[in-house]
Formats: C-alpha cells, structure tokens, sequence
C-alpha cells in the first residue's frame, strides 16, 4: 500500500538545522560514547607499552620511543580529557538511576560541568604529573 503522506514529513530526523536542533544532553550523550571509545586506543597504547618491555629491549626502546614523541603525549592528554569526561558522564547517569536531576534545565548544566569539569582536571592532571 502506497504511502500518501510521504512528500509531507521528513526524510531524516538527523538532518540538523532544518528539522533538529542538537541539545547539550543529547551532545553530551554522544560524546560519552566517543570518549569511551577514544579510551580503548590510549589502553591499546598502554598494553603495547607494556608487552613490548616484557617482550625486548629494543621493542620497548621502540614503543617507548613512539610514546613519548609529540604525538604520543597529544593521544595522552586527550586521552585524559576523555577519561575525566568518560567519568563525568558515568556520574551523571548514576544520579539519573537515583532519580536525580532529571529535569532538563539540570541536565543541561550538568552537560556544560561535564565538559568545563573535564577541562579544568586535564589541566590539573597536567600541571601535577
């Protein structure tokens, strides 16, 4: 059966600025699942790290080498800045499962702490380590 009302809706819900405008809870949300992603390559780094020091010296001078070039310190601290995020968020969604700041105007704040939050312990982390 045909459907008569298709040239009336929209084809995409996605397609931003036209029909949807992105939230800060929706963004934030997004963003966690990046972030929680982005932390499995700084593990994978890691991991490498570590199995190389056990593996030789040469493939330790090798992967110790690669991280701690300018590109391996830049992985590092956003991998950092999305490890605090990745915790934020983990703790926005454990006062949501008590209940907690379920409205929208809290949720919305708690989406700009996540980020400004995350920034500011990054710098933090730096400035101690």
């Amino acid at each position: 059966m045909a459907d008569v009302n298709r040239g009336n809706r929209p084809l995409s819900p996605f397609m931003i600025g036209t029909y949807y405008r992105p939230q800060m809870t929706s963004m934030s949300s997004i963003l966690v699942r990046i972030t929680g992603n982005a932390l499995i390559v700084a593990t994978f780094m890691i991991v490498w790290w570590l199995v190389a020091a056990a593996v030789s010296p040469e493939c330790f001078a090798t992967a110790d080498a690669f991280l701690r070039s300018w590109f391996g310190d830049l992985v590092f601290f956003f991998s950092t800045w999305a490890l605090w995020y990745h915790l934020g968020g983990g703790l926005r969604h454990l006062a949501w499962d008590f209940g907690y700041c379920l409205n929208v105007e809290t949720s919305e704040k708690l989406g700009w702490a996540m980020l400004i939050g995350a920034t500011v312990l990054t710098f933090l982390t730096m400035i101690v380590t």
